[in-house]
């Protein structure tokens, strides 16, 4: 009764931060979290050798970027390299997955994401890892927003021109993305279900050509990743219709939010945070939390996410763990309403 009650309280009080209410902790996560600072492992003498940071996504993209800066940060606070290793493929789950099987040492950790955490567990159900029974959540790094564009040839102004639209028009408005069951796929078709309209999904191999071709005008609309978009928005070669989180972003404040623009209760970012392999000692995962933590209030560590769009973020390991959940839930929703597999 007493970890059900500690459990109760935790999703009050992530409610109150704004990131998500409400929500149990699944009893795999709890019974890991709830013993974080136990057990007999030295912490001051972690890391005696270099970690291996796991980005499960290719050299040069946001994650990579992000992974590279809190790892040189947490290289310099803890004595050790920090070693970012990038691993990508299928949504993320190739890295995801090596993360998994490592030794839960503390000496391999996963910069984890909407993706390979609660995304594509849900399109691919057949992916060799459980993410809330392999992971030991340590803390949030970041959230990076989406932006709903458009190509200029599209007689559209805002989110409710488009809407309007897309309604006058069924299924004529194509709309790219990174692929079948990608976080920019899962964005539009959060979109579709929420405004009860109908566009054509136009699938690619990467985030690149997606945009690429939206930028020519091969396909219309589209929510890509902030960093992906934003060059393109500057130039005026895409429009700006709405940012995909609750506030807007502070590199496009003219920007409205979907919320603001009609779109009720839409709320999606592409976070990231760290995980470590589930089993690793106690201590040591609360000495890498407490690092994690200041490293991401550090200003030019802040200066540098906010380049690519990113607004730093930190919570408790039980406040992740509960944000996974919800995670997971809400995707869950989204994947069976719109029949989205990858088998």
């Amino acid at each position: 009764m007493l970890k059900r009650d500690r459990v109760r309280r935790d999703g009050m009080e992530l409610g109150r931060m704004g990131i998500m209410g409400g929500v149990s902790v699944c009893s795999v996560f709890a019974a890991g979290i709830l013993t974080l600072h136990a057990g007999n492992v030295d912490a001051q003498a972690y890391p005696s050798r270099p970690v291996r940071l796991m980005v499960p996504f290719p050299a040069g993209g946001g994650s990579d970027t992000m992974g590279r800066v809190v790892g040189a940060k947490l290289g310099e606070r803890l004595g050790q390299q920090f070693v970012v290793e990038n691993r990508p493929g299928a949504g993320g789950s190739i890295g995801a997955d090596a993360v998994a099987k490592a030794a839960p040492d503390g000496y391999t950790l996963l910069l984890g994401s909407t993706s390979e955490i609660v995304q594509y567990p849900n399109v691919n159900p057949k992916i060799p890892y459980n993410p809330q029974r392999d992971f030991a959540p340590i803390s949030l790094v970041g959230n990076v927003p989406l932006l709903l564009v458009a190509h200029p040839s599209l007689p559209v102004k805002s989110v409710k021109d488009l809407i309007a639209l897309a309604k006058s028009r069924p299924g004529e408005i194509n709309f790219s993305s990174a692929g079948n069951g990608s976080t920019t796929h899962l964005a539009v078709e959060l979109l579709i279900l929420t405004t009860g309209i109908k566009m054509t999904h136009v699938p690619y191999k990467g985030s690149p050509p997606a945009v690429a071709d939206l930028v020519a005008g091969n396909v219309q609309v589209g929510i890509p990743t902030m960093p992906a978009a934003l060059p393109f928005v500057k130039a005026g070669r895409l429009k700006a219709l709405g940012v995909s989180t609750a506030k807007r972003a502070a590199v496009l404040p003219d920007v409205p939010t979907l919320q603001q623009a009609g779109v009720k209760g839409y709320d999606n970012a592409l976070w990231t945070g760290i995980l470590a392999p589930s089993g690793a000692p106690p201590a040591v995962l609360s000495r890498l939390h407490a690092e994690i933590v200041k490293v991401v209030e550090l200003p030019d560590v802040r200066e540098a996410l906010a380049r690519q769009g990113a607004e730093p973020a930190s919570s408790t390991p039980r406040q992740f763990a509960a944000y996974i959940e919800a995670e997971l839930a809400k995707w869950a929703k989204v994947v069976k309403q719109a029949n989205i597999r990858i088998d």
